[in-house]
């Protein structure tokens, strides 16, 4: 069986995100693996994802997202060796589940920029941990 690979959102898993209870801030990291070209833009995936980012600037705004964290692995201190790092690493704040799901439902949002551009990716929902 090959390896399996993760672009689009989960449906089940937003709806659970969507109807949760949770109040404070929402962080979401975003690890992220290039396709080498898109046949749907003619670009590199890195290329493209530049493109949905600046599409998805007015959108980030719209929601009070803050991008936090913007860059690229470079090594790997704690892992398998031969484990290949994301090609970047996205780290997103948004100030409520809500302002998350407005963004990404709201009509224009280029959801579709962002799967051409990735061959592998993953979108995880991370929350502090309770202060003692």
């Amino acid at each position: 069986m090959g390896e399996q690979h993760y672009v689009n959102i989960n449906s089940e898993q937003l709806s659970d995100f969507a109807h949760s209870e949770y109040k404070e801030p929402v962080v979401m990291l975003n690890m992220i693996k290039y396709k080498d070209v898109v046949p749907e833009t003619g670009m590199t995936g890195k290329e493209t994802y530049k493109e949905y980012m600046r599409q998805a600037t007015p959108f980030f705004f719209k929601a009070n997202a803050e991008i936090v964290f913007y860059g690229s692995p470079k090594h790997m201190l704690i892992g398998p060796e031969d484990d290949s790092l994301w090609d970047d690493v996205l780290i997103v704040k948004y100030n409520s589940v809500s302002d998350f799901m407005n963004m990404i439902m709201d009509k224009g949002y280029p959801s579709n920029l962002r799967a051409h551009a990735l061959i592998d990716s993953r979108l995880i929902h991370c929350a502090p941990n309770q202060k003692k």
